[in-house]
């Protein structure tokens, strides 16, 4: 897999048949390697142990209903009440992050209403701040810590 512009973990992989899956940390279970899956994993850790993000309150691949379809949420932040607070996008490192990207994490917080929403390829990362008050958001230097949130 590709070098990620995050820090690197205890990466467990083992085969399972003819495939490579990745243990990941909140389902608790072996998931099928992709290259999404190699950035959702080095994103979700970078989050907790770099930024201070409490693992109980993070969830992967996070269900929701929009117009009447089901929709998944690659990372969802919740506050201690467990109403949402972040979403994060992944896509694989190949992908550029392009404005049907962000397309697609706002349709998703149209349903949450969430005050982050975070797009990365593992390489790329954005951050804006929404601001519902004034109907604007703004995008963020750097991934905040959890504190600052």
């Amino acid at each position: 897999m590709l070098a990620l512009n995050l820090p690197t973990f205890e990466i467990k992989i083992k085969e399972m048949g003819t495939k490579k899956t990745i243990f990941d940390i909140l389902r608790r279970k072996y998931v099928a390697l992709t290259p999404e899956e190699w950035v959702r994993q080095h994103f979700v850790h970078f989050l907790i142990e770099q930024r201070g993000y409490p693992k109980a309150l993070l969830a992967n691949e996070v269900e929701i209903s929009l117009n009447g379809t089901s929709k998944r949420c690659d990372t969802v932040l919740y506050n201690r009440d467990l109403t949402a607070q972040m979403i994060v996008e992944y896509k694989a490192p190949e992908i550029r992050i392009t404005q049907k990207v962000f397309d697609q994490i706002t349709r998703y917080n149209m349903v949450l209403h969430v005050d982050y929403l975070i797009v990365s390829n593992g390489i790329d990362h954005y951050c804006c701040n929404m601001d519902y008050g004034n109907n604007t958001y703004r995008f963020l230097e750097q991934i905040p810590h959890y504190k600052e949130l």
